[in-house]
């Protein structure tokens, strides 16, 4: 039996990913999504009519079309989904790559690639938003060659352009590209299609080359025993009126029937099993994520399928790991080491909740990325017992003290123990929003104890000691300076060029105003109580600030980024300057 492909659709965020599929759909998947972005894998069986309907006479192929149709995998735009990429590129047998024709490769298309790349996945550009391009007559048609004979001679000047620019960019990742229409040999050039997934132009050359190169390159691979047992990945589990707790599979190997044992894995990071009761089949076009009207009742699935399954005991089933028929016992192990990598932790950093462990995944990786740690993991609603544990990070570090939750309540009890105490919640359901909010408290968290930091660090300073600006000798001592490198302000202890202690400068004045400090370049009055000028201090000498080994440790640890090259360079001056005194 040929199985219809895996097609994973990836790209950077807001290039189009949902909305092409919405196209193909005729459904509203984006209008739902938070922030426009698909949060979790999903699924939609195209048929082999609808795709002969849309591409309505339009053919690559002269061979003859075997493959039942197509199973769109829609993953997730941001960078912060590569794992859940990762998951959905390992099962996919072809890959959409959608690029804004009008910006480019961003990070995440490079992202995508590299996953790409790394699983060896063959896949096809859909160079999206062709109906931005100045000048651009949208003419309803799904062809793109039959869209581009409407348009004028300069927009199809800019489209090649684009399109070039395209090219230009792969070759940098090591792929030979070009339009779909010049390729001569799709296992050494990658075909990019220009595509309005707005209008649906270029839809037609886009899912025939999808079926075509699935057929030509896939068919050894795409040829199933459909008795052997089943493989898949949960994706979600929900209550379904008159039926409990179902889980949303993605269906990549072998076959399930009802009656059939699976195994799966809980919350608590225990492994069960089950027996299926029903399984519920989507209607074509319709992803899983809809309501139960949209599915029927069948007896057995094949691969590749996404397919809803009703069993008891599922209620504790967590999202993102695999569902395996039990055959033998391999299952335990399978599942069992996939949750050891998810859950693994750094000791001392934040406690992250989710929905699932794909989220856990991907969030796990942004963090990490980001610079990030994590103390504990876990799936579910934040518990008091979450808070007591990021509370308790505040004596190793308070930058610690957080509670990130990805779509994910709050318990009333944890909600009060965060009222009552100095952890901080970072919540929302867009993943790329919580790191970036965890990367902007950390960062206001590090400038505050920088700023309380540099209060009691003597920072390093060399002052020229001005001709001609003495307006007291002593008791205290007033002369001009200029500061040539570093920062000055009252309370600076200063030596000279051996290294003798002067004294500590008591105020620092321009024009009479008292001043809190004063920075390389500006001319200032300061006073000293110690010195005599003309004695221990002289016109034209360099004066330096004084370090002691508290400066030091934090010149060279917390407040090292705080000092440019010339300040870097200073301090290892004075330290000989000072060594050289002892």
């Amino acid at each position: 039996m040929i199985r219809q492909p895996i097609i994973c659709v990836m790209g950077h965020v807001d290039h189009g990913k949902t909305t092409l599929l919405d196209k193909i759909r005729n459904s509203s998947i984006t209008a739902r999504e938070a922030g426009g972005i698909t949060q979790h894998i999903g699924a939609s069986e195209v048929p082999l009519d609808v795709i002969n309907k849309i591409c309505n006479g339009v053919s690559l192929s002269s061979s003859e079309i075997k493959i039942p149709g197509l199973l769109f995998i829609d993953t997730p735009g941001h960078e912060a989904f590569t794992n859940l990429r990762r998951r959905g590129s390992s099962v996919a047998d072809l890959a959409i790559l959608v690029v804004d024709i009008t910006q480019g490769f961003q990070p995440q298309t490079v992202e995508a690639i590299n996953i790409l790349k790394e699983y060896k996945t063959p896949f096809i550009v859909a160079a999206n938003k062709v109906d931005l391009i100045t000048g651009w007559r949208q003419t309803g048609l799904s062809s793109i060659a039959a869209a581009m004979k409407k348009q004028d001679q300069n927009v199809l000047d800019l489209l090649e352009t684009k399109v070039y620019e395209l090219i230009g960019s792969l070759s940098q990742y090591g792929f030979g590209g070009e339009i779909y229409n010049k390729v001569e040999n799709f296992q050494k050039e990658l075909a990019i299609v220009p595509i309005s997934a707005k209008s649906g132009e270029g839809l037609a050359e886009l899912l025939m080359l999808a079926v075509g190169l699935s057929q030509k390159f896939l068919e050894m691979k795409l040829n199933i025993n459909v008795d052997g047992p089943g493989r898949g990945s949960v994706i979600e589990k929900k209550e379904l009126k008159g039926m409990g707790t179902t889980i949303d599979v993605i269906l990549y190997e072998g076959s399930l029937h009802v009656n059939d044992i699976v195994a799966f894995a809980k919350l608590d990071g225990s492994i069960a099993t089950t027996k299926i009761k029903a399984l519920l089949k989507p209607k074509p076009l319709h992803e899983l994520v809809e309501s139960a009207s949209k599915f029927y009742n069948v007896e057995s699935v094949s691969a590749a399928s996404g397919i809803k399954i009703s069993a008891i005991g599922l209620e504790d089933s967590m999202p993102g790991t695999p569902l395996i028929a039990v055959n033998d016992k391999d299952f335990e192990r399978e599942i069992g080491s996939e949750l050891t990598d998810v859950f693994k932790t750094d000791g001392n950093g934040i406690v992250l909740k989710t929905d699932s462990i794909g989220s856990l995944e991907a969030l796990s990786k942004l963090l990490a990325t980001a610079g990030a740690k994590i103390s504990k993991k876990g799936i579910g609603n934040v518990t008091k017992r979450d808070v007591i544990d990021a509370f308790s990070m505040n004596a190793i570090d308070p930058i610690y003290t957080v509670v990130m939750s990805f779509n994910v309540g709050v318990d009333p009890d944890a909600q009060n123990a965060l009222e009552t105490s100095n952890v901080k919640h970072i919540g929302g359901n867009i993943i790329y929003k919580l790191v970036e909010d965890y990367v902007a408290y950390e960062e206001a968290i590090k400038r505050n104890r920088t700023a309380e930091i540099v209060k009691r660090v003597n920072m390093p300073a060399q002052i020229e000691v001005l001709p001609n600006s003495c307006f007291r000798v002593s008791h205290p001592a007033i002369f001009g300076v200029e500061v040539k490198v570093g920062i000055i302000r009252p309370g600076t202890p200063l030596i000279n060029a051996s290294g003798e202690l002067v004294g500590k400068l008591k105020g620092v004045q321009n024009d009479g105003t008292p001043l809190e400090s004063a920075k390389k370049g500006e001319s200032v009055a300061v006073s000293m109580d110690e010195p005599t000028f003309g004695r221990q201090i002289k016109e034209g000498e360099m004066l330096y600030t004084r370090l002691n080994e508290f400066d030091f440790k934090m010149l060279k640890g917390e407040l090292a980024e705080t000092l440019n090259e010339e300040e870097k360079s200073l301090t290892l001056k004075i330290i000989e300057i000072e060594g050289s005194r002892k």
